[in-house]
């Protein structure tokens, strides 16, 4: 009997499949920069054993049904919109996915995106290199303050709790929103628990760390928009999905917020003539949540320690099913 076989849809550093090579074997899409066509992933599935997927890639029916025999497939994320769990059960296939290790590196991230935008450094810096800074001036790229604001948090998650407590070394005050309440985040941070409405309402920042699901897609829409400060900054880290796009759009032309900070966006990626790009008051990323090389490199390791767990016979650290 030959060794089981996991198949990889993006390029990843070799040196990482070095301590499971003795009991698998391994294939790897090629390029890093370029998802794995459709017909590629379907040819490999069905002769893998585990799938090591990202969040471009659609793990659905057709995919399992032809897969016989697949028994695993480990997401290189926290969510895990892009696959089917309901059709896994039903094939028997376990799913995972990466929580935990990513939250402060993504709340890192989500606030310097809150920072970038309401004091404008992308603006700033293009300035300067279109040479277009002649004198200083005392409204030259004035932005928002940040300290002694108040942040309204939708998911009170392990990242919703790192970014309030980065907003508590600011001085703002935080506001939250959760299907559960955080009685231990209120009393160690003085989180106050807000309806939705309220959190729209009173907030100056609003940050939305929500998982895409049918019950949060569309949540911030033309109502919730309009129900924002004028001055409000929004920010997502979380799904595209959870943003009517067109109404974002719209509140930004009519001046009924002031400015929004995205990574994440409906259809990914995004290109240069995204209605988003290229306005000063949106700042626009390439879904760089949790990219830096400690915390990719430990999301890949617990992606291969889930699919050998499952392929040993024995529990994956970080089962979704």
């Amino acid at each position: 009997m030959g060794k089981a076989t996991i198949y990889i849809t993006r390029n990843i550093p070799e040196a990482l499949l070095k301590p499971y090579e003795e009991s698998f074997s391994f294939r790897m899409w090629e390029r890093e920069d370029v998802r794995v066509p459709r017909d590629v992933l379907l040819e490999e599935a069905k002769h893998a054993d585990g799938l090591l997927t990202v969040l471009s890639d659609n793990v659905d029916e057709e995919l399992l049904a032809q897969a016989p025999n697949l028994k695993v497939v480990a997401n290189l994320a926290v969510g895990y919109d892009n696959i089917d769990v309901d059709a896994a059960n039903k094939h028997q296939v376990i799913v995972t996915n990466t929580p935990d290790v990513l939250s402060e590196t993504t709340a890192d991230l989500g606030f310097a995106l809150l920072m970038a935008t309401a004091r404008r450094i992308v603006e700033a810096s293009t300035l300067i290199e279109q040479d277009k800074w002649n004198e200083w001036a005392p409204y030259l790229l004035a932005g928002a303050d940040i300290h002694h604001k108040t942040i309204g948090i939708l998911g009170m998650g392990r990242i919703g709790e790192a970014i309030a407590k980065r907003a508590t070394g600011f001085n703002m005050n935080v506001r939250y929103h959760n299907r559960n309440r955080k009685p231990a985040v209120e009393q160690e941070l003085g989180a106050i628990y807000s309806s939705f409405d309220e959190l729209l309402s009173e907030s100056d920042f609003i940050v939305s760390v929500v998982p895409l699901t049918q019950e949060t897609a569309n949540t911030f829409n033309q109502v919730a928009f309009e129900k924002m400060k004028t001055s409000a900054i929004f920010i997502n880290i979380s799904r595209g999905g959870v943003v009517d796009e067109s109404a974002l759009l719209e509140a930004l032309d009519k001046g009924e917020i002031r400015a929004a900070g995205l990574d994440v966006f409906r259809e990914e990626p995004i290109r240069s003539d995204h209605p988003f790009v290229g306005r000063d008051d949106v700042v626009c990323l390439p879904h760089i949540g949790s990219a830096s090389v400690e915390t990719r490199t430990t999301m890949i390791q617990l992606c291969l320690d889930n699919i050998s767990a499952v392929l040993q016979g024995n529990k994956p650290k970080t089962p979704v099913t």
